[in-house]
């Protein structure tokens, strides 16, 4: 298990960031879980929580709670992008992250962990995984002593929370699931809750001797099964 114990974490209302707050407020090793977001995350409790209401376009806002953080964790995201404009996406889901992990690294946090998504590239012809790809290469650019990247394809929610094309998601990846063997993996869905979980289990392992740590759907899931020892 690595040493970290005091994690800053923004996202914590989303459905996977969620989950990996819920996992870390339970595991006693976090001695600290600093939830920075909009609204407060409502369901995550326990003697290691501290959350601030923050403005996540303005980095003044959250800079002074960062100090004394050794990892932290974002799972911001626009849950439907088709929803907005392409500037609207990219103020949430590009810069505001990159302005989160220059305070972060400016404040001394080491290792830095991102929810992703799978098959993004800055050379990508589709614009969200470009977007997603600019943003990951300006990561790697930060220069974390370790920089882990999830990268899922679909993930799945109890509930339907966005209409019919999640309605169609939800009926018919798990038909698709077995079918999608070797390299295709990746591609597999995986429920929220243990995405969420792997990504809480992750930060608290020792690093793999790697800077830049690239995760999918198989690491997922040997992340999530096992118990973790604390």
């Amino acid at each position: 298990m690595s040493n970290a114990t005091k994690i800053i974490m923004l996202g914590a209302t989303g459905a996977v960031g969620n989950h990996a707050a819920i996992k870390l407020a339970n595991i006693p090793a976090v001695k600290q879980l600093t939830l920075l977001g909009r609204r407060p995350a409502e369901n995550v409790v326990g003697e290691s929580i501290i959350q601030h209401q923050i403005d996540i376009f303005s980095p003044t806002s959250y800079e002074p709670f960062i100090a004394g953080h050794d990892t932290a964790i974002c799972a911001l995201g626009v849950g439907q992008p088709s929803k907005m404009s392409q500037q609207e996406f990219i103020k949430i889901d590009k810069d505001a992250v990159l302005d989160f992990a220059f305070a972060c690294k400016k404040a001394g946090v080491t290792h830095f962990e991102l929810l992703s998504s799978v098959g993004v590239s800055p050379s990508s012809s589709s614009f969200y995984l470009r977007t997603k790809g600019e943003l990951e290469q300006g990561l790697k650019e930060l220069g974390f002593e370790r920089l882990s990247l999830f990268h899922p394809s679909m993930i799945m929610t109890p509930t339907n929370r966005y209409g019919l094309s999640q309605a169609l998601t939800l009926s018919v990846m798990p038909l698709l699931d077995p079918l999608l063997c070797g390299s295709l993996n990746k591609f597999r869905s995986i429920s929220a809750e243990k995405l969420g979980n792997a990504m809480a289990i992750n930060l608290l392992q020792n690093s793999r001797s790697i800077a830049v740590d690239d995760l999918y759907w198989s690491d997922f899931m040997a992340l999530s099964e096992p118990l973790l020892a604390v």
